[in-house]
């Protein structure tokens, strides 16, 4: 007998995830991630093609949300991003998606939680996982969820209507404080690294510390297992010294190699997620590292080119990503406000998922669905 569970798959800016509505999933935490991976696998448990189930074989198209209305007085929403570890048959809840999270107002109307209003339905989602608001705004006119329109996301096919997110209170919201360690700059392994956490923990490295210009594709540097290793071995060192303890089976912090800009923009970038070069950024990622590039003595001095303004392009692989700063500065003392990006999100299924047989409370240490 297989188990049927609700649930709708969304393309949530540069990633892809399957969304469920809390209530429909078990409260207890080991059952709940046992359904996600046999969501993602079927019973192919630990295989990286997910070729049972409805995970995509990567990293970027392997994460779900689980939304609900928020038991706290500032949101609407309550959103909790589970990363199903490929090839692990694990999930991790250490960190949160802003991909992801465009996704969560449609959803939330799509599903009946939230009613539309016309011609904009803005919700504040509470980030369960790390803390933090976003305030999200998406089109909905004469309240209808629009998919369509002109906005463009580098790294995502065609165009789509934009979702506005903008985020409230995320600098240290997972490691403590904005600069975890306590400074601007760092040495590890005799490598100069800052480390940043405004939503997403950053180690970032300089490439020309490395030994590499900052411009190769991904493919070529994750061949390169003189740097995955040198790379491992600074994220190992830095994890405690960032309040995160050990970080061997974690997925953060992320590691992202900056170099200068090639096309205009404010830094060029290379970011492990954390042991795989990104095909782009992530959201929170780049908006650490467009924060990081607001602070004067970090190593993106020199590197960076910040004119006056606080709206930052981040390059990538496949592009750039603009980040929006509203912040303060006092005396030298820079205080982050809110963090703006533009994301785009489309529906592509709904339904119900089948369970091969429905995951059960693992008492005697003998994994079983």
């Amino acid at each position: 007998m297989q188990t049927a569970i609700p649930y709708m798959q969304f393309r949530g800016g540069s990633s892809k995830g399957l969304y469920f509505k809390a209530t429909d999933l078990p409260a207890d935490e080991e059952l709940r991630d046992k359904l996600i991976i046999a969501a993602m696998e079927g019973l192919g448990q630990g295989d990286p093609r997910q070729i049972d189930g409805l995970g995509g074989g990567t990293s970027l198209t392997s994460k779900a949300a689980v939304v609900s209305l928020s038991t706290s007085h500032t949101a609407q929403l309550d959103y909790l991003f589970l990363q199903v570890i490929i090839g692990k048959g694990k999930v991790s809840t250490t960190q949160t998606c802003g991909n992801i999270l465009a996704g969560v107002v449609h959803f939330a109307i799509e599903c009946g939680l939230i009613k539309a209003t016309s011609p904009t339905t803005s919700a504040k989602v509470n980030l369960v996982n790390t803390g933090g608001i976003c305030e999200v705004t998406i089109e909905t006119p004469f309240g209808k969820v629009n998919y369509e329109g002109d906005t463009k996301v580098d790294g995502v096919p065609g165009t789509s209507a934009p979702v506005i997110c903008h985020y409230i209170g995320t600098c240290g919201a997972t490691c403590g404080s904005l600069l975890p360690t306590g400074n601007l700059k760092d040495i590890v392994n005799g490598i100069p690294v800052t480390c940043i956490d405004n939503g997403m923990p950053q180690v970032i490295i300089k490439a020309s510390d490395l030994g590499i210009k900052g411009n190769e594709t991904p493919t070529y540097l994750n061949n390169n297992e003189y740097l995955k290793k040198t790379l491992e071995g600074i994220r190992l060192q830095i994890g405690k010294a960032m309040n995160l303890g050990d970080v061997t089976h974690k997925t953060i912090p992320k590691m992202c190699i900056v170099s200068p800009p090639l096309h205009g923009g404010t830094i060029h970038t290379r970011t492990f997620i954390p042991h795989v070069c990104h095909e782009a950024i992530g959201v929170l990622g780049a908006v650490s590292i467009a924060t990081a590039c607001m602070l004067k003595g970090t190593v993106v001095d020199n590197v960076c080119e910040v004119a006056n303004t606080q709206t930052l392009s981040i390059e990538h692989p496949m592009g750039e990503f603009t980040v929006v700063l509203n912040l303060t500065n006092y005396d030298g003392n820079i205080t982050i406000n809110k963090s703006g990006v533009v994301r785009t999100a489309r529906l592509i299924s709904k339904g119900e998922v089948y369970i091969p047989s429905y995951p059960k409370k693992n008492t005697n240490n003998a994994p079983h669905l």
